[in-house]
């Protein structure tokens, strides 16, 4: 039988306690061709080269996160593997979750990027649906909580759709992305310039310009979400600098293209 998914999962440093049940799910899924595990750490983590992974030790080089996924994509792409997940190590998944999301793909191929409902594992639902960020959502978000803040991200998480319905969205989250390979030969990989933080945004603004980008509430994941760069001052930093890189990539202020691809998305919902 044809193995129609690869699967690659970057760690660094401290491994998740659900990282092996997450392994477990992914390697009892019949349809599942190999399971990258791609070590940013330091050191070789001897737990994690496993029978059932294909573990690549970096040599104790932090690579970044789109790097390193980078060269599982690779790996897929030389293979003709149709689809390819990439998936953060604190996200939790049933059995029945890589079935029902290789079902939808197959059915639909006008869909390349797909992301299922994502919630908190207190059951909360996680606003990862977006518009293409300008510099003033980023900047409220993280340092502004006044009322126009709010709003902006009332906006900019898109809190006016419905979260247990299909949409098409221009931003999803980087923690569980499900790929069309013939996509991405199409679009490229994720861009090595970001080392970390902006490398989903930009990879799911050149997919949406040529495939959909669907969310799909049918399908339910947990993600610990743990916001990194709220509790570190170093990751903050990071985060703004990687940040800078994405809008001189693709405008900070005088950004056409993104204009028009948010005023589509709102023009679905406020007439």
């Amino acid at each position: 039988m044809e193995k129609l998914l690869n699967i690659s999962i970057v760690v660094y440093e401290k491994i998740p306690q659900g990282l092996f049940l997450l392994i477990d799910v992914f390697v009892r899924e019949k349809n599942v061709n190999k399971i990258f595990i791609i070590d940013n750490s330091k050191c070789r983590n001897a737990k994690l080269d496993l029978p059932c992974v294909e573990y690549i030790f970096n040599n104790g080089k932090n690579l970044g996160y789109g790097k390193a996924h980078n060269i599982a994509l690779r790996k897929t792409l030389e293979e003709n593997i149709p689809f390819h997940l990439v998936v953060n190590p604190d996200v939790m998944v049933d059995e029945m979750v890589l079935s029902k999301l290789l079902e939808k793909m197959s059915a639909d191929e006008s869909v390349g990027l797909l992301m299922p409902k994502v919630v908190s594992p207190d059951g909360q639902i996680q606003y990862l649906c977006k518009l293409l960020p300008t510099p003033f959502d980023l900047f409220l978000r993280r340092f502004c909580f006044g009322y126009y803040a709010k709003k902006r991200q009332f906006y900019f998480e898109m809190h006016f759709a419905d979260y247990e319905k299909e949409m098409q969205v221009p931003y999803l989250s980087g923690c569980f992305m499900f790929m069309r390979t013939d996509v991405l030969r199409k679009v490229g990989l994720f861009d090595e310039r970001f080392f970390l933080y902006p490398e989903d945004v930009d990879l799911s603004r050149r997919m949406f310009l040529y495939t959909k980008n669907l969310y799909y509430p049918s399908v339910k994941i947990v993600h610990q979400h743990a916001r990194d760069s709220y509790k570190s001052v170093r990751l903050l930093s990071l985060h703004i600098w990687n940040m800078c890189k994405y809008f001189c990539k693709w405008g900070w202020f005088f950004d056409k293209n993104r204009r028009d691809i948010n005023r589509r998305i709102l023009s679905k919902y406020f007439k």
